[in-house]
């Protein structure tokens, strides 16, 4: 039995992918610990997995609204800020681990790992090309740097960079980018899908954007909720931590709810509505929905993995100000075209073929088993 850590913290689609491994290394029979924030502990004690809580990590409010500024202020301390290296450090002279897999943001926490002489992993959710290109070369990838943490030292100093994404949909595993090192792997998008959705009538349209407070988020809302105001779909709204559910206008055939697991309702889906998230979109795309999606922020991967749904014929793109008609006429396309539907469908197929938990989870275990 292996001894396994994984570092984290509470950003919205870089956990599901981590718990998905997690959950399956714990399957085989391995031990696996989380260390992240206090306000992980249900979710990851829910997935089988032994938690641990961050003691000098700094303050960390993701489900706030707050500004743009202000978001990008405390993200790029959270994941430069010594203390979350120092709580690695002492987990591991605490009780120490066959390998440490360490989200590929918490730079600090790399920096540490590599410091400390242990074997581990820096753990990519979303597109390489994202993370090596605007991340690094942005606002996250200057201040590391001037810190002495910079992104493309650290990951590569790590013994394997493991991306839990689709190669087919990711530029750099077109292209090579970053890859110098050699030690780069794609392993398919994390995912518990098995089938694919089958629609109903009226058709079921689910809206969900992001669980962090991006500004314009409830304005956005509102406006997908006037679009299908009057029309022949159901529409679902999920709001996450960040967005109230009470006080928007809600016509008739919309239902509004803080949450409710989108695996319950995605198989009976005709479409969603996202804002580029990698996990909920990918999500979709393995039950074969197409996507309207409106990114929330340019400085995600969000833009990035809407313009790949779109390229790839399986959902639309607008943004996040868009108009009710616009929205409307967007949702009646994927709903009813038969273009969208027959892409969606069949890149579905394909990532539902690929089990991206279990492919990282073999490159993890070869790892530990490796000189």
């Amino acid at each position: 039995m292996s001894d396994i850590l994984i570092v984290t913290f509470e950003a919205g689609g870089n956990v599901p992918p981590a718990l998905g491994i997690g959950r399956e290394l714990h399957r085989r029979g391995h031990r696996v610990r989380v260390l992240g924030h206090a306000m992980q502990q249900s979710q990851i004690e829910s997935a089988g997995l032994e938690f641990r809580a961050y003691r000098n990590s700094p303050t960390w409010r993701p489900h706030d609204q707050l500004s743009t500024w202000t978001v990008l202020t405390m993200g790029i301390t959270m994941v430069t800020a010594p203390g979350v290296g120092q709580d690695l450090r002492d987990e591991v002279r605490a009780d120490p681990a066959d390998l440490v897999v360490v989200d590929c943001m918490l730079f600090n926490a790399l920096d540490a790992a590599a410091r400390e002489g242990l074997r581990h992993v820096a753990l990519f959710h979303t597109f390489y090309a994202m993370f090596y290109g605007s991340f690094r070369r942005g606002p996250f990838g200057i201040v590391a740097r001037t810190k002495g943490l910079g992104p493309r030292r650290v990951w590569h100093g790590s013994d394997l960079e493991l991306v839990c994404s689709d190669p087919a949909f990711d530029p750099a595993a077109r292209d090579g980018a970053g890859r110098t090192n050699g030690h780069v792997v794609w392993t398919g998008a994390v995912h518990e899908v098995r089938e694919a959705a089958v629609g109903r009538t009226p058709p079921r349209v689910l809206a969900s954007l992001s669980t962090a407070g991006f500004a314009g988020q409830r304005r956005t809302l509102q406006n997908i909720l006037d679009a299908v105001e009057g029309a022949d779909v159901e529409l679902v709204v999920t709001t996450g931590p960040s967005v109230d559910p009470a006080g928007f206008r809600v016509p008739q055939n919309v239902s509004v709810h803080r949450y409710v697991p989108h695996n319950e309702l995605m198989p009976e889906c005709s479409a969603v509505i996202g804002h580029g998230g990698h996990a909920t979109t990918f999500r979709a795309l393995a039950h074969g929905l197409p996507m309207l999606i409106m990114p929330m922020s340019p400085l995600t991967d969000q833009p990035a993995v809407g313009k790949a749904v779109a390229d790839a014929g399986a959902g639309k793109v607008l943004r996040r100000t868009a108009g009710p008609d616009k929205i409307r006429d967007a949702i009646d396309d994927l709903v009813h075209s038969e273009r969208y539907r027959t892409a969606a469908a069949a890149l579905g197929t394909r990532i539902r073929g690929t089990d991206g938990a279990a492919a990282a989870a073999d490159r993890l275990l070869a790892l530990v088993d490796s000189p």
